[in-house]
């Protein structure tokens, strides 16, 4: 197999690079910017695997390097993204390179004759956040990234653009949050490790593991037509469900302290985020048998290769937070720096309201903690009255799908199907649909009713964040938005090209300026 990849260079290309190059008859052709970096990664994997690997200095933002790099290939692996917590500080790059990159790839692929298969990285950033009410989610829940999330809101985008294309061989992987070499290293260094609530439910997945399944795609799925064209959540199982309160305190444990000890319960958010536990995650599972490690068997590795943090077991907790923990309070991707530098917009999309923050407990002797429930195992047992509702009925057989259910979802949806007839099991031709604030579009029953999607003028957020009002004409979104929302929250939240957050009334034309992020 030829392998053209994107994003060699990052925390999952780095797996799957070598694990991809175990078979002999693979060749890897990357696509890579030049840097200094680029160029010592490029030395080393000439050094191990010579000729077959093969490198293009490029970019995906450049419509000419994405040619040059699929070209005759049998597999395209995309990983390249603006992540978190570059994507906090950069919208425009994130938005060039997840959507813009994605759209570049897509045309080439067709371009040069539509015979490569596309393995597309998305993100579970694309659900946006969950409480407790809904802690298990699955492929087809709404897709309603947190608020300012630009790096999930370009996510949503690029799928779509897919999921609309001719591309004839694709696949959507939703990643979960992901255990990787240089973790520590990385949350130590920007507020964003303060935006995980500690009662969000996380499903881990190694990088190590993920990589071990693109290799089993790879190596085994090219002849197994009804894998392709289709969505899938990757995450870890049982043994990597976790919350936030518990990965904190596992990273803690190798410098010999304990998130209470070092973390305060205010310096986190209360919603706006991401993760939960996903309940058809076993799908990838059995079919290609991949996961290797919990999160107990990651921790064990890291904390063997990087002998160096427990150095920091000779430092006591309070210095530990003092000296590296509590200066990142001041960097502008952390809550607390938006709390301190009176950026409402920021206070009211984490928090709801300054006044919900002031009340939020300063002991955590006081936070109801879920990791500490006397069910809390229990809960880790899926059970389909957790599901969401997608909007029809679902024990039907797909082949026996029909406009009737199309209609059914739709008005789940606040809107109505403007097309008056559709094949039976028919999932993939584009039918006509309306929204509740009359946008026409056309998109496949597949995007809709098997991907979450939904309007892509008023539902796929750039510059404005409207799911208050979305969710009072959508039941679809109602069902999850509510859970951390009030109904008398109204608010529009906007971001402009400068990186200025706002939020205003929906019913005021006054905004709430923010500091410039």
């Amino acid at each position: 197999m030829l392998i053209a990849i994107t994003g060699a260079g990052g925390s999952i290309g780095k797996s799957v690079v070598p694990e991809l190059l175990k078979n002999n008859n693979n060749r890897c052709r990357l696509l890579l910017r030049d840097s200094k970096k680029n160029r010592k990664l490029i030395s080393c994997l000439q050094k191990e695997y010579g000729d077959r690997i093969g490198f293009i200095k490029g970019d995906v933002t450049d419509p000419l390097s994405c040619e040059k790099l699929v070209k005759d290939t049998d597999y395209v692996l995309h990983l390249a993204a603006v992540i978190p917590p570059k994507a906090d500080h950069d919208d425009a790059a994130t938005w060039k390179t997840n959507l813009g990159g994605t759209v570049n790839l897509v045309n080439a692929i067709i371009q040069a004759g539509n015979t490569s298969h596309l393995i597309f990285f998305s993100t579970v950033a694309v659900y946006g956040h969950r409480g407790v009410q809904h802690h298990w989610g699955r492929v087809g829940d709404p897709l309603m990234p947190s608020i300012f999330d630009a790096y999930g809101a370009s996510k949503v985008q690029a799928e779509r653009y897919i999921l609309e294309s001719e591309l004839k061989h694709w696949i959507i992987l939703r990643e979960t949050g992901v255990l990787y070499d240089n973790l520590m290293m990385n949350n130590i260094s920007d507020g964003l490790m303060f935006q995980t609530p500690v009662n969000v439910f996380i499903e881990w997945v190694t990088a190590k593991d993920t990589a071990r399944l693109l290799n089993s795609i790879i190596s085994s799925a090219q002849d197994m037509n009804d894998f392709w064209n289709q969505i899938y959540n990757i995450g870890g199982g049982i043994s990597c469900r976790q919350t936030g309160f518990e990965t904190y305190n596992d990273g803690f444990k190798l410098i010999g302290g304990s998130a209470k000890k070092i973390f305060e319960p205010r310096w986190h958010n209360q919603r706006n985020f991401h993760c939960f536990w996903f309940s058809d995650s076993d799908v990838l599972e059995d079919l290609f048998h991949f996961r290797s490690e919990s999160t107990d068997d990651f921790w064990k590795w890291f904390a063997k290769k990087h002998r160096v943090y427990s150095l920091g077991r000779i430092l006591p907790p309070g210095l530990i937070k003092s000296l590296i923990i509590k200066p990142l309070l001041k960097n502008s991707n952390a809550p607390a720096y938006w709390v301190e530098n009176n950026n409402e917009a920021r206070i009211t999309a984490v928090y709801g309201s300054r006044k919900q923050y002031e009340e939020i407990p300063k002991s955590w002797d006081q936070v109801d903690l879920i990791c500490e429930h006397s069910d809390y195992e229990d809960m880790k047992i899926h059970r389909k009255e957790y599901d969401l509702s997608h909007g029809y009925d679902e024990s039907k057989d797909e082949r026996e799908l029909n406009l009737a259910d199309m209609q059914q979802a739709a008005a789940f949806r606040g809107g109505k199907v403007l097309s008056d007839s559709m094949q039976a099991g028919d999932l993939k031709t584009k039918l006509k649909w309306q929204c509740h604030n009359g946008h026409e579009f056309e998109s496949s029953p597949y995007t809709i009713i098997k991907a979450g999607h939904w309007c892509p003028i008023c539902c796929s957020p750039k510059e404005e964040w409207t799911f208050d009002e979305l969710s009072k004409h959508i039941p679809f979104f109602a069902q999850l938005w509510y859970d951390t929302h009030s109904p008398e929250e109204n608010y529009i939240y906007s971001v402009d090209e400068n990186g200025q957050t706002y939020v205003r009334k929906n019913d005021s034309v006054a905004f709430a300026k923010s500091e410039e992020i």
